[in-house]
């Protein structure tokens, strides 16, 4: 099975999971329509190569599709956005 991720807005973050098993997780904090993505965090465990991505592209699609926009503190998130120029719009304040 495929992981999937979904948004776990009471937990404050979109959560990665293959059938129950919680995988990893992009926290973040909202700001209206701003999402503040300040943590990141995958199982090394898993068995899974690229989770981390698969979950940022997921939460990021999820974003976009709700017309918000993004502050990424976490390294991770900005890192994976800075190499995925097509999300560079999200960025809050940034010239689309």
């Amino acid at each position: 099975m495929e992981p999937t991720v979904t948004n776990a807005p009471d937990a404050g973050r979109y959560e990665i999971r293959d059938g129950d098993r919680l995988l990893g997780h992009a926290d973040y904090r909202r700001e209206g329509s701003t999402f503040v993505f300040t943590h990141t965090e995958v199982d090394p465990d898993a068995g899974h190569s690229g989770l981390g991505s698969t979950l940022v592209r997921a939460a990021l699609d999820d974003v976009r599709a709700q017309g918000g926009s993004v502050v990424p503190q976490c390294s991770f998130v900005r890192g994976w956005i800075g190499k995925h120029q097509d999300y560079a719009d999200l960025v809050a304040g940034s010239e689309s």
